[in-house]
């Protein structure tokens, strides 16, 4: 499993992040390491803490770092030649905190590094989508598929209410996600209120940008041996769990 690593001028600003990442995405089994701040509780970063964190955070499989501005990025470029040992890590261009909860869901389904990369750069696109971008439009950061994902021969097709009180927020949207990695199947997802998608069930990135609020309609296509299972899993999962609080 991938590691991640969070680089801030403000050792604070890191820490309620990475508790808001872990908040909404509990127990993903993921090694978050924190490098932020100076030493004298001053703001700023330090190259050499920044390359402690991704040697403490690769466990092999490598190192997605993700940073808020300016020196950030200059000291995290740094890190990378203070390394003692070669570590595969990628410097995401990601917002901090969309770009870490993407991540951190993404890591925790055990995606390699380029998948949770490209991800987590993807991550505003539901935030896009919201302020009135075109469903249709590319997510930002995000590569268009070069599969044409509502067209999936002998696909299994069914429609559910969303009746959670926020809708398909944060928490539900990465439980959805995460649900679909135990299937041998290909999801494809809609908003059958708006018409938004049809997008990938696999991308938390793509499945936030459907807005699906409250008392709408999710439309979901599954092909595949466990077709039959997944459909009746989501159902479970946006009928029947009521998710009290905003996320």
């Amino acid at each position: 499993m991938i590691g991640l690593v969070v680089v801030s001028h403000s050792r604070a600003l890191a820490e309620a992040a990475v508790a808001l990442a872990a908040g909404l995405l509990p127990e993903q089994g993921v090694d978050v390491r924190i490098a932020a701040g100076l030493d004298n509780g001053e703001f700023g970063t330090d190259a050499v803490a920044v390359a402690d964190a991704i040697a403490a955070a690769d466990s092999g499989d490598g190192v997605l770092v993700l940073m808020d501005l300016g020196s950030a990025v200059l000291s995290a470029e740094t890190a990378l030649d203070l390394l003692d040992s070669p570590v595969r890590v990628r410097l995401s261009a990601a917002p901090l905190v969309e770009g870490l909860v993407t991540a951190l869901a993404t890591a925790g389904g055990g995606a390699d590094l380029d998948v949770v990369a490209r991800e987590a750069e993807g991550a505003l696109g539901a935030k896009h989508a919201q302020l009135g971008a075109s469903p249709d439009a590319p997510v930002p950061g995000y590569p268009q598929s070069s599969t044409a994902v509502g067209s999936v021969d002998d696909s299994l097709t069914a429609t559910f209410e969303v009746t959670g009180e926020h809708g398909l927020h944060a928490r539900p949207a990465a439980e959805l996600v995460a649900a679909l990695r135990d299937f041998d199947a290909t999801v494809t997802l809609s908003n059958a209120t708006t018409g938004a998608g049809p997008v990938a069930g696999d991308s938390l990135t793509r499945v936030l940008t459907l807005g699906v609020l409250p008392g709408q309609r999710l439309e979901v296509r599954a092909s595949g041996p466990d077709a039959a299972r997944v459909v009746a899993k989501i159902g479970a999962l946006v009928e029947n769990r009521d998710h009290d609080q905003p996320r």
